[in-house]
């Protein structure tokens, strides 16, 4: 078997924690979704996707065709719901994949009448984020073309928060509520009100009950991380208690141990100068991998349960650390890049910040190529 140069490492006690935490959250009346779009938000579409269900969601959602053909391939038969885009051209695949189907405008409304196969659509409405959704004023258009196809089924009413992760005051959130629900009422009056509601995200599944109705779509969450500190900090003030646990750990190798000399001049650009006789590690990953340039002399990685600076600039493929105060390090020694080594942590969101990005981003640039294994 080849040696990986990288590869991802998943908790399913950590993954299985989390969506039970969800679970128990909602209630059991309320339809579990989770969203393993983005390759499981970096966690492995197929391998994530498996111990969700084992630990007790109803649904899985994905954002393109793909990933819901990889899950079918894989054997995996639970509801998928498509929440993005799909192509009027591959529309009849996504209903030969008995997909539930994200509508929002009168195209795909179209195309799928055209078929003339029994489908399950969740209507998106526009409530304030500007993406997707139909405007209110669209609704009695939406409806009347909705009325000419009478094996479309109108399964499910969603729409999505613009800002519930950034503050505190969720006055928008709940303005954006409002007008879900003035939506629901609109299609009940005309004899087509949907089964399913659903507007519930992470924060709004752990800070909004009354956004949870029937259905409720948990991302970041299920995979242990909080989708801000803003969301954390409104939990702690309201009283909610909850343990989310991270599930993904991200290791690496020491390719290469060497002593350099004071006044080296380390990587691309020469960026950084050794301060001091010592000796520095390179490390089989870099910004192809996920590990991006804006860690370049900010990131740290542990080896050996210590802290090791990045020096110089990553690169495609490699990055550099100062190992000068971690004198046992070896070649072939296992390196962490994101997760726990000993008494220390590297967090996704500690690297977010360094980035000047988020969590989200963090894990789902880790490279599809590198290898995912589920750790117990």
């Amino acid at each position: 078997m080849l040696m990986e140069l990288s590869w991802v490492e998943i908790s399913k006690k950590a993954l299985i924690s989390n969506v039970k935490t969800f679970r128990g959250l909602i209630g059991r009346d309320v339809k579990l979704a989770v969203a393993v779009k983005g390759n499981a938000y970096g966690h492995g579409l197929v391998e994530a996707s498996k111990v969700i269900l084992q630990a007790g969601a109803d649904f899985l959602c994905v954002n393109a065709l793909y990933e819901a053909e990889a899950l079918r391939k894989a054997g995996i038969k639970a509801p998928l719901l498509l929440i993005g885009y799909t192509p009027l051209s591959e529309l009849k695949k996504a209903v030969q994949l008995k997909c539930d189907i994200t509508v929002y405008n009168l195209e795909t409304l179209r195309a799928l009448g055209k078929l003339k196969k029994p489908v399950n659509l969740h209507l998106k409405i526009e409530t304030g984020n500007h993406r997707q959704g139909v405007r209110l004023d669209e609704l009695p258009e939406i409806l009347k073309e909705f009325k000419k196809y009478k094996h479309l089924k109108m399964a499910g009413l969603s729409t999505h928060f613009a800002n519930l992760e950034d503050r505190i005051n969720h006055k928008y959130a709940l303005y954006q509520l409002r007008l879900f629900k003035k939506a629901y009422r609109l299609l009940e009056e005309n004899g087509h009100a949907p089964h399913y509601r659903h507007c519930a995200n992470t924060a709004a599944a752990i800070l909004l009950p009354e956004a949870h109705f029937n259905f409720v779509r948990v991302g970041i969450g299920a995979y242990g991380l909080w989708p801000s500190e803003k969301t954390l900090r409104a939990a702690e003030h309201a009283g909610i208690e909850i343990s989310l646990t991270p599930a993904l750990t991200w290791k690496t190798i020491v390719a290469q141990v060497k002593e350099v000399d004071r006044g080296s001049l380390i990587g691309y650009g020469c960026t950084y100068e050794m301060p001091h006789d010592g000796r520095i590690a390179v490390l089989p990953v870099g910004y192809y991998d996920g590990f991006v340039r804006m860690l370049s002399n900010k990131g740290h990685v542990l080896i050996r349960g210590k802290r090791a600076p990045v020096i110089g600039r990553v690169c495609m493929n490699m990055i550099m650390v100062d190992i000068t105060q971690i004198p046992e390090v070896k070649l072939e020694d296992e390196v962490v890049l994101i997760g726990k080594q000993g008494k220390e942590q590297i967090t996704a969101e500690e690297m977010a910040d360094l980035s000047q990005t988020i969590n989200y981003e963090v894990t789902t640039r880790i490279n599809e190529m590198i290898s995912r294994h589920l750790v117990a």
